[in-house]
């Protein structure tokens, strides 16, 4: 087991326990759904992607740059998605 890894079984990048609800409802799974549309949840990506660079020195190191990572990777998926869409459109016309 790695050191990410908290003796409930949640992972502090992947599956941060204070993060999700009674049920296993994640806070992300909240934003994504009300945020307003992909535009203001790629932004939320992006600012988390700020604020855990900015502070890995000073806060929690490996695992910080490691949760920048995780928003980095889901803002490329929604930006390969939106391509993707795109070129689907263009070939349907």
């Amino acid at each position: 087991m790695t050191e990410e890894i908290l003796n409930n079984g949640f992972d502090k990048v992947n599956k941060p326990n204070h993060y999700c609800g009674q049920y296993g409802l994640e806070s992300i799974d909240i934003i994504r759904n009300f945020a307003g549309g992909p535009k203001e949840v790629r932004g939320f990506y992006w600012g988390n992607v700020i604020k855990y660079l900015c502070r890995y020195q000073k806060k929690n190191g490996l695992e910080d740059l490691n949760k920048a990572k995780k928003y980095l990777d889901w803002l490329i998926a929604d930006l390969k998605r939106e391509d993707l869409e795109k070129t689907a459109i263009v070939k349907q016309e």
